[in-house]
């Protein structure tokens, strides 16, 4: 059974979520609290964690930080009150996969969380495929989650990864926005492409020499984005 971890302070909303959340057939857990939330997660293997940002004591961004220390797959996903897109960015930067602003609608939450764990059960099946491979000046072990420039390593998200992958089997075309969306977040994700924006962005600080004047990943105005170098495959499983 598909399990749920909700972390919310306000008890009507944690306590919605969780009827809701039952009421789909998921299991689910839930706290008020960063730290409890934290000791539940290294308890327990979840499947997904709805995490309010705005908690007192310990703020969702503090509990994704820390979560992402040591649980790089599970997806989160961010419930904030705000607007700006610089909080989104923020939670996006920790780790987060994904957020919904207060108030959001029940149809729009449950499609969101369905395409979450869709796309992390697809993750799980796509981890077979631990070929190393050259991207760029950079080398990609998918078994480890990394890239490496040299002996210095980058960690990658698992969405970081699909993207990576994705880019590396099209050497040179343009992958338009739709496309990049469902490799990233499933064919049922209902966001718009500015989450896309915002994870490209976020991946060419981490891979490219000059994020600022991206020769790796380049945008194609109107349309999306092309991996501009070329790609081998390695059939080596690790690297040394």
């Amino acid at each position: 059974m598909t399990r749920i971890l909700v972390v919310e302070d306000e008890d009507h909303i944690r306590n919605g979520l969780v009827d809701t959340f039952e009421s789909e057939g998921y299991q689910v857990d839930a706290t008020s609290d960063g730290e409890q939330a934290l000791a539940k997660t290294k308890k327990c293997s979840y499947d997904l964690v709805v995490l309010d940002v705005m908690m007192p004591q310990m703020s969702g961004y503090d509990v994704c930080r820390e979560l992402r220390r040591y649980d790089v797959y599970t997806p989160v996903l961010m419930l904030t009150a705000k607007g700006e897109e610089i909080d989104k960015v923020v939670g996006l930067q920790l780790g987060a996969d994904d957020y919904v602003t207060k108030p959001f609608g029940i149809h729009e939450l449950l499609a969101r969380v369905s395409a979450l764990l869709r796309r992390s059960r697809l993750t799980h099946r796509e981890e077979v495929q631990d070929e190393t491979f050259v991207f760029g000046h950079l080398k990609i072990d998918p078994t480890r989650q990394r890239a490496y420039d040299g002996d210095c390593g980058i960690d990658l998200s698992a969405r970081e990864l699909l993207l990576l992958r994705s880019f590396a089997k099209h050497p040179d075309q343009v992958l338009d926005r739709n496309h990049l969306l469902d490799v990233g977040w499933g064919q049922e994700y209902m966001g718009t492409s500015r989450t896309l924006d915002q994870h490209i962005a976020q991946l060419r600080k981490k891979i490219e020499v000059d994020p600022a004047k991206p020769g790796l990943i380049t945008t194609v105005h109107g349309v999306g984005y092309r991996y501009a170098g070329k790609v081998t495959i390695s059939r080596e499983k690790k690297v040394e």
